[in-house]
């Protein structure tokens, strides 16, 4: 299938975008997505990405990944393949850079905790909070709350939801972006392209951070496949290699080969379906993928990890502390409501009002308000 002015013609067009829920006059200089990308860049949520946890606490060193730096390297990731693939750009970075808006302070312990307090509440699920971050809980326009993206855009925000919160979304925004929960169609191809670098990127930078950490050696990481691999190209073309610079050619080098797998096997795919339009791409069955044997290798990957690093005792002894932060900051803004900002308080949906307020806080914030509001102090 032929490109047309470096734009495929199953790419997102922001010439026949669905629109936003509030009209707005066009741009002078800028399309519908680039203006989306920039009300996230300068979103309040967008900001304290920044003090908010990868895997690493942000106490525990200046150098870790945090959810900003994360974002930033989704986007790039994600940025790079759209080019190559003839799909939109900027809605692809614009999804990438606004997939964890909703995430909590901790990282995804916070998440689990605040899902636990709101069990008996309608739940809590992060990427179902980013979409209500940029659909209510920014406040930067006089005549709306939320920042107003296209429905591209916020389509690709929700990447996961559980079926009853798709059909309280479906109600209330028929035919919105919770359809495709419903009846089983895809994401736009942006959308689903970025969904896949973000898995490119926490992959490759939880292996730097947690050599860097002390907790992985490169030893450990060379006994997967995947990484062997790579580590052996990369001391086949310079020898004398060792240390950080090891780590740094090896996890380049795999890196690269995800980029390249996943834009050659999703061209594939894309040749085999020839989809003629965005919405006939979201008809057909998910057209991004990664290769059949990059996929198994990055299960196993996947399961190193798990095993070695996210369930590690000093990521565990450190993640509970947070979940326990979460937990109790929960219960004491549910008794004493007064502690909570004004527009909070305001509101009737209380349960919900706590959880929008402590999912919106940065692991310091929450830390101080912790000890402030219960004596306690947390990862001294």
């Amino acid at each position: 299938m032929h490109k047309t002015g470096g734009l495929a013609p199953y790419a997102s067009n922001p010439a026949q975008s669905r629109g936003r829920c509030y009209a707005t006059v066009p741009a002078p200089t800028r399309n519908e997505f680039q203006r989306d990308r920039d009300r996230i860049v300068h979103s309040t949520a967008f900001r304290r990405l920044v003090y908010k946890t990868q895997v690493f606490l942000n106490h525990e060193g200046d150098l870790f990944r945090t959810r900003l730096t994360h974002s930033l390297e989704v986007a790039q990731l994600a940025r790079s393949m759209a080019r190559s693939l003839g799909l939109h750009e900027d809605l692809t970075e614009a999804i990438a850079l606004a997939h964890d808006l909703g995430h909590t302070p901790f990282g995804h312990a916070g998440q689990d905790a605040l899902g636990e307090c709101m069990a008996g509440h309608g739940g809590f699920e992060h990427n179902l909070q980013s979409l209500r971050v940029v659909d209510a809980l920014e406040h930067r326009y006089p005549d709306h709350d939320g920042l107003n993206l296209t429905f591209e855009t916020r389509e690709g925000i929700l990447k996961h939801c559980a079926p009853v919160n798709a059909r309280l979304l479906e109600a209330a925004e028929p035919g919105g972006v919770a359809c495709r929960f419903i009846d089983g169609t895809q994401p736009s191809l942006e959308a689903q392209l970025a969904n896949l670098a973000d898995e490119i990127a926490y992959n490759a930078h939880d292996i730097d951070d947690g050599v860097r950490s002390g907790l992985l050696t490169l030893e450990q990481v060379a006994q997967v496949p995947l990484f062997a691999r790579f580590q052996a190209e990369a001391l086949a073309g310079h020898p004398s290699l060792a240390g950080r610079r090891l780590l740094y050619e090896t996890i380049r080098r795999m890196l690269s080969a995800q980029v390249y797998d996943v834009i050659a096997a999703t061209q594939q795919a894309l040749d085999a379906a020839t989809p003629v339009s965005a919405d006939a791409a979201r008809r057909a069955a998910p057209l991004v993928r990664f290769g059949a044997e990059m996929r198994a290798q990055l299960v196993q990957l996947k399961r190193f990890l798990l095993a070695n690093l996210y369930r590690h005792p000093q990521v565990l002894h450190n993640t509970r502390q947070g979940q326990q932060a979460v937990r109790e900051l929960f219960a004491a803004y549910l008794a004493r409501p007064s502690e909570l900002r004004p527009s909070f308080v305001r509101r009737p949906d209380r349960e919900r009002a706590v959880a929008d307020y402590i999912a919106g806080m940065t692991d310091r914030f929450a830390l101080r308000e912790h000890e402030r509001l219960t004596g306690q102090r947390l990862l001294a």
